[in-house]
């Protein structure tokens, strides 16, 4: 047996690999999965696919990938939406993320930054939030979708200054900027990925990153925590997981794959070009920030009764 299982990994891969995205194409996650992937599949020798399955806030995809054999061919670019968030925000879900996928490794951080467009007149955080207290409701914020990391961030910071705002889910972050830049919302969350090139043309305006230390791309926007709010610190988390029951001898050769082909000087650049943090992660790693992350996460989903059924 235990030959048997060292030949398997020894062979593995010998055949291509379907890296499924839950995402339309062009996003963040596909981008990541698109760059690491070709360049895996350049150090392996053998072809890794990439399938775009969008759909139920990533649940098609993830059950998809959890009724996959166990066996490495079959892996998902996994968001805290696929990890944490969506089995708190329904009361039925069509897979278990905790039974049902192997975490492998995460792969980069997204830290978000709060916008606002040309027809808000908060030159900053302060500034911002004291409109919002002073009208409750009255500001209308996007997000990526209900449920999204991007959503969330704004939950967290609604807690955190003591603000109430009005949610506008939009499908995926692209209709949400256009709608800012346009006037027809007020503010959002968003990753440097997909609001780099509005922030960068001046379009829209960034007030402060969710993150623990200030984004090298904006190093004159201050996180939340040098203005006060040490908790508002939030990130699509992007990782890949695989079927549950993957053979060890597997689970290391394919996060071992995956972190290489990450960790070439020119993937490395082309992700953080993109507004990718990377990161790279053990499988265990992977594991014990998921443990932290839903404890966080599950709470301020049931403290403000968030839910998508």
């Amino acid at each position: 047996m235990v030959a048997s299982v060292a030949a398997h990994a020894q062979a593995y891969p010998s055949q291509p690999t379907r890296w499924l995205v839950p995402y339309p194409p062009g996003g963040g996650s596909d981008f990541l999965a698109r760059t690491i992937g070709n360049a895996m599949a350049e150090q392996t020798k053998q072809q890794v696919i990439i399938e775009n399955k969008a759909g139920a806030n990533t649940a098609i995809a993830a059950s998809e990938t959890a009724r996959s054999a166990p066996n490495g061919y079959t892996i998902l670019n996994a968001d805290n939406g696929t990890m944490v968030f969506n089995s708190a925000l329904y009361s039925k879900l069509s897979y278990n993320p905790v039974k049902d996928l192997t975490p492998v490794a995460l792969l980069g951080r997204f830290p978000m930054i709060l916008v606002v467009g040309p027809a808000s007149d908060a030159k900053d955080v302060k500034a911002f939030l004291a409109k919002a207290k002073a009208r409750p409701g009255a500001v209308n914020y996007g997000s990526a979708g209900a449920g999204s990391p991007h959503h969330l961030a704004m939950e967290l910071l609604e807690v955190t200054a003591g603000v109430h705002m009005n949610h506008i889910g939009y499908r995926g972050a692209a209709p949400a900027l256009t709608d800012l830049v346009g006037g027809q919302i007020e503010a959002m969350m968003v990753d440097m990925a997909a609001g780099g090139g509005f922030i960068k043309s001046g379009k829209i305006r960034p007030l402060a990153v969710a993150n623990a230390t200030r984004l090298p791309q904006l190093p004159d926007v201050p996180t939340f925590a040098e203005l006060g709010m040490k908790n508002v610190e939030a990130a699509a988390l992007v990782g890949v997981v695989a079927p549950a029951g993957l053979p060890p001898a597997v689970l290391t050769t394919l996060n071992k794959n995956l972190v290489d082909a990450m960790n070439l000087p020119a993937v490395k650049q082309r992700l953080i070009e993109f507004g990718v943090e990377p990161v790279g992660s053990t499988p265990q790693q992977y594991v014990e920030l998921l443990r932290t992350e839903t404890v966080r996460w599950y709470q301020l989903i049931k403290d403000q009764k968030i839910s998508l059924d």
